[in-house]
């Protein structure tokens, strides 16, 4: 959670940045690292998952501080449009969505090997949702940790059936090592796969269609083998190259203590990475033009609203700044790298 550093004021709701209480989810691949590595206060059991920024109907975040407290976020997007959104925000506007889903992974044991499919075809078969892009940030990998990325060369769809039929998945799957600062671009189409021993950040697209093409043999909670959609998975799949993983990051500015860098983009997202030694200080303008989710996932920092009190950011908490915020600065108070995401 941010924690509020200025005195108390009573700003417009949009000049505030936004915090929200987390909604964790307790899947059979979780674990406790969340706790462990970032201080987070879990109950018992494993944690698998830790939704930061959601406006998924089903599990929408919920405002934890400030004038809009208790506010769900679709609810937001209803009320204030594309004052929150901004611009390049209009279309999820018009279908009512917070169109990003932000959120934790702790993969103590692996997920399973899946794809998603793309904007066109949910559309064209009714899914009820977008297609989904995604991206992961490494924030923690133990030594040797591995992901699923994509197939190995010359795994086409008759191939792939046929792994399926004969039990042989696992050796069709192109596996990627990955260590802690590693980004990586998840085109819908990709087959994928986080395996053991990583903790990630997760930023996609607002969708949960997803078809399992594969589960390690093991069994769900019920006793019994997780259900696998494999005639679907094999409609979508892009059987053409996934992309280079671990993506190469972008330069965008370097200087006074800072370097920042795109790490990830695609026509849904972009996600840059900010170091800043102690003392450093960005300076941004929310002019209308997209809304910012920010937060840090190494060190310390602060956020000064031009508008509302400053706030202190917490590792590895997210906070959304509405689009029509206007200026701010984050200064890092220790050496910091921070995560920001917005639309292209």
């Amino acid at each position: 959670m941010a924690i509020a550093l200025g005195m108390p004021t009573s700003p417009p709701a949009l000049a505030v940045p936004l915090t929200f209480a987390p909604r964790l989810k307790h899947y059979l691949w979780g674990g406790r690292r969340l706790e462990e590595l970032f201080g987070r206060r879990l109950p018992p059991g494993v944690t698998a998952e830790s939704w930061e920024v959601s406006g998924y109907p089903a599990e929408p975040s919920v405002v934890a501080d400030g004038p809009l407290a208790g506010r769900e976020l679709p609810d937001l997007v209803a009320q204030y449009g594309v004052d929150l959104l901004g611009r390049r925000g209009a279309r999820a506007v018009e279908s009512g969505t917070f169109p990003l889903l932000v959120k934790l992974l702790d993969a103590s044991h692996a997920l399973s090997v899946q794809v998603h499919p793309d904007d066109a075809w949910a559309a064209a078969h009714g899914t009820g949702e977008s297609g989904k892009d995604e991206m992961w940030h490494i924030l923690h990998a133990e030594p040797g940790a591995c992901i699923v990325h994509g197939l190995r060369t010359g795994v086409d769809r008759a191939a792939l059936r046929g792994a399926v039929a004969e039990g042989r998945v696992q050796d069709a799957l192109n596996r990627v090592p990955v260590h802690h600062g590693d980004s990586i671009m998840v085109p819908a189409g990709t087959v994928h796969g986080i395996l053991s021993g990583v903790v990630l950040l997760e930023v996609q697209q607002t969708s949960d269609t997803t078809y399992r093409i594969y589960d390690w043999d093991r069994l769900g909670p019920d006793g019994r083998p997780r259900e696998l959609h494999v005639d679907r998975a094999l409609e979508v799949i892009d059987f053409g190259h996934a992309g280079a993983a671990p993506a190469e990051p972008r330069l965008v500015e370097a200087g006074g203590g800072m370097r920042r860098e795109v790490v990830a983009e695609c026509g849904h997202f972009v996600v840059e990475r900010l170091r800043a030694g102690a003392g450093a200080i960005f300076a941004a303008n929310l002019d209308g033009e997209s809304f910012e989710v920010w937060g840090t996932v190494a060190g310390t920092a602060s956020l000064h609203p031009s508008r509302a009190p400053a706030l202190g950011m917490e590792p590895a908490r997210f906070i959304l700044l509405p689009a029509t915020m206007g200026p701010f600065t984050l200064q890092a108070l220790t050496e910091t790298v921070a995560i920001r995401v917005f639309l292209p």
